[in-house]
């Protein structure tokens, strides 16, 4: 189908983009902070929300990637026009409160269609005071993104029909953006905690680890629910702390391996704390150390490596990941939008693995040292499991730490 071309379906044609007069039947907008207005109906929460507007491109766990911690303040467009079929469930969630602003859509959201489903898209969204828009041509939005970077925006749902554009720009062109911003310090846990969920099986759902093999600290900057349960289904006892957690903090556990998470915002901010930490924990030279996502950043950042903000970021299930030890191909799922620069790495330091889609930085490995992190996020939660094999690879350097103790 060309790009021009949208459905003939009645109840899923896309309401036009502009910012003239509200079209008949529209309760809710999408306002771009340069005056640009895309309507439609709203779903969810009654309320509006500002943030950075980017694309997700993966066709299934829409509930998973809302609740990614790594979303918080941004608002997603699905490019997948399905986007509610299924429902929601309370086992689907990788926080307990969503972390996105909001959620744009192409089709209506139709009655739920799953033996797992516990209730409406639109009921769970309400749940998590989360707006929605259907209606939307997302291939409009979705190529604004691409040839101009991810704007700032705001989404309303206004059942009363009350939208006041003016000021909803001025409050998107007033926006200071994610760059700068430390999100992590608002996402992450206020206070150590355990944790013991395994992955969930068809049969059992999520079962519990029984018998810890080796004990993790997980430095929480926004941790999804899922990567614990990989570290515990392995026979981890993992016990998670705040961001702000420093180095002896981290250390007085006696963990036999370090993660650290994923999560929001720009390296740079949150780097003013955990930089100092990481770089502690590194004097350790056999402590080993796996970092996923702003986990893979900051550790760069300790490394003395620089990261950026991305035009438009990765994120979505189908991505194209080379393992350059290997020449083996992963396709991940991911989630970020700034990036490792990875053009004045230390001796010490090597990519280990390259984006196939942009050839930007998915991975680092320290060569003197158990310690190593990737862009990508190997739990699959959404997304295809071909990356699993990273748990394995820090559960045998914590192996190795052991036999060389």
């Amino acid at each position: 189908m060309d790009d021009s071309q949208t459905t003939s379906s009645p109840a899923a044609q896309a309401f036009p983009t502009g910012a003239g007069q509200r079209p008949e039947g529209a309760t809710a907008a999408v306002v771009l902070a340069d005056g640009t207005v895309f309507w439609g109906k709203g779903i969810g929460a009654a309320t509006h929300k500002v943030g950075e507007i980017c694309f997700n491109t993966s066709m299934t766990g829409y509930q998973e990637v809302l609740t990614d911690p790594s979303y918080a303040g941004q608002i997603i467009t699905f490019t997948f026009p399905h986007v509610g079929n299924v429902g929601a469930n309370p086992e689907d969630v990788e926080t307990t409160t969503a972390a996105a602003r909001g959620l744009i859509l192409r089709a209506p959201v139709t009655e739920p269609s799953n033996w797992r489903a516990a209730q409406h898209l639109d009921a769970w969204l309400k749940s998590q005071d989360l707006p929605g828009i259907t209606g939307v041509d997302t291939r409009t939005m979705t190529r604004r993104i691409r040839d101009l970077g991810a704007p700032h925006g705001v989404i309303v749902h206004a059942p009363d029909g009350k939208i006041d554009l003016e000021a909803l720009q001025k409050l998107a062109a007033d926006w200071s953006g994610l760059e700068g911003m430390d999100l992590a310090a608002e996402v992450t846990c206020r206070q150590t905690y355990s944790w013991d969920q395994t992955t969930w099986t068809l049969e059992q759902g999520y079962g519990r680890m029984t018998a810890p093999r080796y004990h993790v600290v997980a430095v929480d900057y926004g941790a999804k629910h899922n990567i614990l349960r990989c570290l515990a289904a392995l026979g981890c006892r993992v016990t998670v702390v705040p961001a702000q957690a420093t180095a002896e903090d981290i250390l007085r556990h006696e963990p036999d391996g370090v993660f650290l998470s994923n999560g929001p915002g720009d390296p740079a901010a949150t780097g003013e704390y955990a930089v100092p930490t990481l770089q502690r924990l590194m004097e350790n030279e056999k402590l080993p150390i796996f970092g996923i996502c702003l986990g893979h950043q900051l550790l760069a950042r300790a490394l003395g490596v620089e990261t950026e903000k991305m035009h438009l970021g990765h994120r979505g299930g189908n991505h194209p990941v080379k393992d350059l030890a290997t020449g083996k191909v992963e396709i991940t799922s991911q989630n970020h939008g700034f990036v490792v620069k990875d053009d004045s790495l230390p001796d010490n330091v090597e990519a280990s693995h390259v984006s196939l889609f942009d050839g930007t930085n998915e991975g680092l490995r320290v060569k003197d040292r158990p310690v190593f992190s990737v862009q990508y996020h190997p739990e699959a939660s959404p997304g295809p499991q071909d990356s699993h094999y990273l748990f394995e690879r820090f559960f045998e350097l914590m192996d190795n730490a052991l036999t060389k103790a």
